[in-house]
């Protein structure tokens, strides 16, 4: 009997694909821009875009989705040229957080039901 390998994840959250749109207006560096996010968890997400940006460099976000707006700083932990940013949330308040949670279960919901 041979044993698969064990992957382990260094994301503390699933994270879930935003096939419904979602879009989030950020800036960075004095540029801004807006995006449409790939897929996203309550610690962080994945931004489409052509503009790259260094690791550790540092964004705002704000998303105007139903569950309403929801501000976060994020940090950039990965780039793929003309693609994308990988992007960890570093600050969001209380409500942020609360509409995110909600934003994510209602894109799990969507998801599951495909």
């Amino acid at each position: 009997m041979s044993q698969q390998p064990v992957i382990h994840s260094r994301r503390f959250t699933s994270r879930v694909e935003a096939a419904d749109g979602v879009w989030v207006f950020w800036s960075a560096d004095g540029r801004e821009d807006t995006s449409k996010v790939r897929n996203l968890s309550l610690g962080g997400m994945f931004l489409e875009t052509p503009v790259s940006k260094k690791v550790d460099s540092t964004l705002k976000l704000d998303f105007l989705v139903q569950e309403g707006q929801i501000s976060a700083d994020a940090i950039v932990r990965r780039a793929e040229p003309k693609c994308g940013l990988a992007l960890k949330f570093t600050a969001m308040g209380d409500d942020d957080r609360l509409r995110l949670d909600m934003l994510v279960n209602r894109l799990r919901h969507t998801a599951a039901n495909r």
